[in-house]
Parts: C-alpha cells; structure tokens; sequence
C-alpha cells in the first residue's frame, strides 16, 4: 500500500503524541505536520498537501470548522477527518457542510481512527457508531430543500474568522495584526458581525461563540 501522509491539528499536544503513535506505529502511515491552532493547520496543509488532515474542533485562532472551509477551498485535494468530543447533530451536520469527510469522537479515536482514516483515503465517508449515519442523511435532505435560517451563514469567511478572535477576547489591533489588514477593516467587519448576527457587544460575541462551539 502507499504511504498515507496525516496533518494533524490539535492545540493539546499530548494528544497528538498519542495519535501520532497510533498512526505511526503502521507502515503506511505518516504524519507530515502537526499545528496547535486552525490557523497553522490551515498554513500546513496548504504547503504539505497531506492526504488526510486531522483537526479538532475546539482550536484557537481558528476552529476547526473554519478551518476545514478553508483547507477545502485552499488545498482541495486534502481530505478533513474532524475529531471532537461533541457528538450533537448541529456539529456533525456543521462539519459536512464545511467540507468534512468524516468525523469520529475523541474517547473512541483509538480503535477507529485508523479506520476512519482508511475510509476517507478510499473516498469514502466516515462516522464514529454514536452520532450516526442519520445525521449526514438529514443534512443531506435539509440540503436538498435549500433551506438557510441559520444567520451565521450570512457572515463572509473573514467575518467568521474575526468574529472567533473577538470571542476570544483580541483587540481590534491585534486581530489587524494577525490578519495583515488595518484596524479600520477589523472594525468595519466587527460591526458586520454585530449587525447579521442581531448582537450588541463583545460580551454577546462571546456567549454566541461559545453556545455555538466556535470558542471553549
């Protein structure tokens, strides 16, 4: 068999030790990259076009929704597994929509990531037994039917990806920083944000990102 190249994406860094090991303890298998947050991830599977990147959900800078959008339309050839302790629809149904082939949960990543990695190399889907085949059929049929009531999916990737920093408590300045845009745009969008999403302040941003996983 041909050598499988793995990105794996996670801001706990013993845990992708032990997924590391776990993978490399097959032949086939090698992990190419590893990032802490979704924004490097998103940099390492770009510049090493692995076959299969690993991301948690929960990341900083980035979540890794986010970050599957944009490994998806940045690197396409470069499938996403997502790794999460959340096994609620609105997750997994988030995940697919992204662009996600697969999603397992972290208390069972052991005995099925290997298949699930299997499964996703051979074009294939993947879901851990527990949040069920149904939940990607329901998402496919609420698909079908168009219909978007979700006011999140009004907000453009930049704005997704500023209203995760300001949830996460950075300044105008240093989200400026972080993206290489002026401060003037970070607060232009800010208020983007504010505005689609019927919020007042960044106390609001936050308890919004968080009931909506996209900060823990």
């Amino acid at each position: 068999m041909a050598e499988i190249r793995v990105l794996l994406g996670d801001d706990h860094a013993m845990l992708r030790h032990g997924l590391k090991k776990i993978l490399e303890d097959r032949e086939q298998w090698r992990v190419v990259a590893e990032a802490g947050n979704g924004r490097d991830a998103v940099r390492e599977a770009i510049a090493c076009k692995p076959d299969v990147a690993v991301l948690d959900i929960g990341m900083p800078l980035l979540n890794g929704l986010e970050a599957t959008r944009q490994i998806v339309r940045q690197a396409p050839s470069v499938r996403v597994l997502i790794l999460s302790m959340h096994s609620d629809r609105a997750y997994v149904a988030q995940a697919v929509e992204a662009g996600a082939k697969g999603y397992i949960l972290k208390e069972s990543a052991g005995p099925e990531l290997i298949e699930a990695l299997s499964a996703i190399t051979a074009g294939k889907t993947f879901f851990s037994p527990s949040v069920a085949q149904v939940v990607f059929d329901d998402y496919v049929r609420r698909l079908s039917i168009k219909v978007a009531t979700d006011p999140y999916d009004r907000l453009s990737e930049r704005e997704r990806e500023i209203l995760q920093l300001v949830a996460e408590g950075r300044s105008s300045k240093e989200i400026a920083d972080l993206l290489s845009i002026s401060t003037s745009t970070v607060e232009t969008h800010r208020a983007h944000v504010l505005r689609k999403l019927g919020l007042h302040n960044t106390a609001e941003v936050a308890r919004y990102a968080t009931r909506r996983g996209i900060v823990q």
